[in-house]
């Protein structure tokens, strides 16, 4: 099954960083935060990435294209111009980087894909959140619901330490743990095909008018995500993802430490 990325937009919110690389290249781990996200879906077989760029695409362009050069020791024979790679870490991952328009919006952006999707079911995300999510879980569940549209519903993770207390007495502290009300869109999205016919042209917001009409339509449904999922989305979310990777905690790769 195709996956979408979206890794266009401008990043302000993660300003830091954004002035001179685009947000699926802020690295977690010294690694792009994009190469997690695409890990995880190659964890459950889906290899095949198409990559919605924008703002500063030349550098992510750049990064797949020395990615054997960048992610292995090499030896350079400068007199033949000869290289060869030492403990090259094989990935075999099919990356099809198109440039969707420098301020196209996030509708927009997939609507020009439409060309690649073709005629089959695929998965969407965005390229600056991360989850400990099971896609095989999810493509199931939107097999099962023979909708257009299925949306990932997450928990967001709290700003702030939770206390339950009973009058003055604290009964519980919970450290920054996921809210217990309210379900928010956590990207990681199936769709059919026929959902592009919605998406009029550039300025489209994907989020808006197109996920609104199919809501409408009875043809958007959600999966329900218990795990952990974390956005990145200001320097304080990506130096909390940062935080847990170097202390061998990252809760979106089961295979950190292989």
């Amino acid at each position: 099954m195709k996956v979408v990325i979206l890794a266009g937009g401008y990043g302000t919110r993660l300003s830091e960083y954004t002035g001179l690389i685009p947000k699926p290249m802020v690295t977690v781990g010294g690694i792009p935060i994009i190469w997690h996200i695409m890990k995880r879906y190659a964890k459950y077989g889906h290899k095949d990435f198409y990559l919605a760029l924008g703002f500063k695409a030349e550098i992510i362009k750049e990064y797949f294209i020395n990615y054997h050069a960048l992610n292995s020791d090499f030896t350079v024979d400068l007199k033949t111009g000869e290289t060869r790679a030492h403990n090259a870490k094989e990935t075999d991952w099919k990356v099809t980087l198109i440039q969707t328009g420098l301020n196209s919006m996030t509708g927009g952006r997939l609507k020009r894909l439409k060309k690649f999707i073709g005629n089959e079911t695929f998965l969407l995300t965005y390229g600056d959140g991360v989850a400990d999510i099971n896609i095989d879980e999810l493509v199931d569940f939107h097999k099962r619901s023979k909708r257009l549209v299925t949306v990932t519903a997450v928990r967001p993770t709290a700003r702030f330490g939770e206390l339950e207390i009973d009058d003055v007495e604290v009964l519980k502290f919970s450290e920054k743990p996921q809210t217990g009300v309210g379900w928010i869109n956590g990207g990681f999205f199936v769709m059919e095909p026929e959902f592009l016919d919605l998406i009029d042209g550039d300025d489209v917001v994907l989020e808006k008018e197109p996920l609104n009409k199919v809501s409408e339509m009875g043809e958007l449904v959600a999966f329900r995500h218990k795990g952990s999922w974390q956005c990145m989305d200001t320097k304080r979310d990506r130096d909390n993802l940062e935080s847990q990777w170097n202390s061998g905690d990252a809760f979106w790769d089961d295979q950190q430490d292989e």
